[in-house]
Formats: structure tokens, sequence, C-alpha cells
């Protein structure tokens, strides 16, 4: 899938990370007060661990990080919101509903791991926070209400998640490809084809 094997710079050259740069910018990543979208790097500079070498520049593997972690955002609340409405969904198509969410929002959470591993393997911590999700993520967390919704709200709310996550995925495999990572791409692409599934699925049911 990748169509940048030989990325060159406008001289001809490799393009070579600043070494410079790459340590200011994860030190501003790591201070106590960033609220950057840049992931934290982890082993962080001064650790006796041997520095991340896989065959993707540091450049490139923090920008992946850094896709990788707003998708997991919105992966995660789209989690969230699945599971709450398997919890408070009502009306005469309830049974068949709160099964076939909670098939979703289970296939969902173990997804979330392997996300989660995958920006650890490029070497940046994973978000793992409400507060870290909310500023990631692109999907709109509903406010709580006094009474659910009708189901056919909360169908179209999961209609609009999942394809949410799809447009995430889609420029997180983008940047991947741009920086040749083969294994993100095709985590990606499997969490891509899952959630174009659940929202042609949710969709039929409004139709």
């Amino acid at each position: 899938m990748s169509k940048n094997k030989n990325k060159k710079s406008s001289h001809g050259a490799p393009q070579v990370a600043e070494a410079g740069d790459d340590a200011t910018q994860a030190g501003q990543a790591t201070g106590p007060s960033a609220t950057s979208d840049t992931p934290a790097a982890s082993p962080s500079q001064a650790s006796s661990a041997p520095a991340i070498d896989i065959g993707i520049p540091d450049g490139d593997r923090r920008k992946i990080a850094e896709e990788l972690s707003k998708f997991l955002a919105d992966a995660y609340t789209l989690y969230l919101k699945t599971h709450n409405i398997h919890w408070n969904v009502t009306g005469p198509m309830f049974n068949a509903l709160h099964n076939m969410f909670e098939a979703q929002y289970t296939e969902q959470w173990t997804a979330l791991d392997d996300i989660a591993e995958r920006i650890r393997a490029l070497g940046f911590n994973a978000p793992g926070s409400y507060a870290e999700f909310i500023r990631l993520s692109s999907i709109k967390e509903e406010p709580g209400l006094p009474a659910a919704p009708d189901w056919r709200e909360m169908v179209r709310q999961l209609v609009v998640g999942n394809e949410a996550v799809c447009r995430t995925a889609r420029n997180a495999i983008e940047v991947a490809d741009d920086g040749d990572d083969e294994p993100t791409e095709d985590l990606l692409i499997s969490r891509l084809r899952t959630h174009e599934k659940n929202a042609w699925m949710l969709r039929s049911l409004l139709q």
C-alpha cells in the first residue's frame, strides 16, 4: 500500500529528522502544561533503554502516533456511546437493538488495546484519560438527559459516530502510508472495514 518508498528532499537526499527538533518537541510534549496533540515520547531522553530504531524516522513516528491518538480517542468515545445506548435503549426494538449494541461495543472494547499498543510500539504514550479523549476526539459528546431519546435517535447517533471514526481512520492511514508504516496501515484498514459495516447496518434500521 505504501506509495513513498523513495521519499526525497528538494535537494535529492533522503529526508532525515533533525535530532534537535525532535528533542525539543518531545520535551514540550512531556512538560506539565502540554496540551498539543503530540503524545509524550517513551522512553524519554533520559532513559537508559536503547533508542527506537524500527526503520521509521522519528518525525514520521511522531506524526503517525499523533493520528493514532486521535483515532483512539474517537474509538473510545464511540465505544462509550455505544455502551451507554445499549444500557438505555427502549421500545419495540429493544431486544434486537440491545443485543446488537452489545456485540458492537464488545468488539470495539477489544480493539482499543491494539490501537493503544501500536502507539506504544511507535515509542509514544497512548492517551488514556477523559480529558485527553475529549480534546482529541472528533465525536460530539451528548449531554446526559433525564429520559433516554427515541431508539431512532440513538441509532442515528451511532451512524454518525461510526462514520466519524471512519474519517479519522482514513486520515491516519494516509499519514501511516507516507511513513511506510505497514503495520499501522493494516490495523487501521481492519478497523475502517468494521466501522463502515457498522454504519451501514445501523443506517439500514432507519431506511
